[in-house]
């Protein structure tokens, strides 16, 4: 690529000001809140997916009746 340009960015925030134990503590926190975030995107998830099976196969036992 003749044109192309490559740009090179490091992210590096420096927490060393911070206690140890705040850093992981702060972090376990925000992983269990992704953690329970994500279990709840996955229930309802599961939820339509329960259902769309559900509406298909009557759907499809009510066209196989009719036909």
């Amino acid at each position: 690529m003749l044109l192309a340009e490559v740009v090179t960015q490091a992210l590096a925030i420096d927490l060393s000001a911070y206690p140890r134990w705040l850093v992981v503590a702060v972090g376990t926190l925000c992983a269990a809140l992704v953690i329970w975030i994500l279990i709840k995107l996955l229930k309802v998830a599961l939820w339509l997916l329960f259902f769309a099976v559900l509406i298909g196969g009557f759907s499809w036992a009510a066209w196989l009746l009719v036909q």
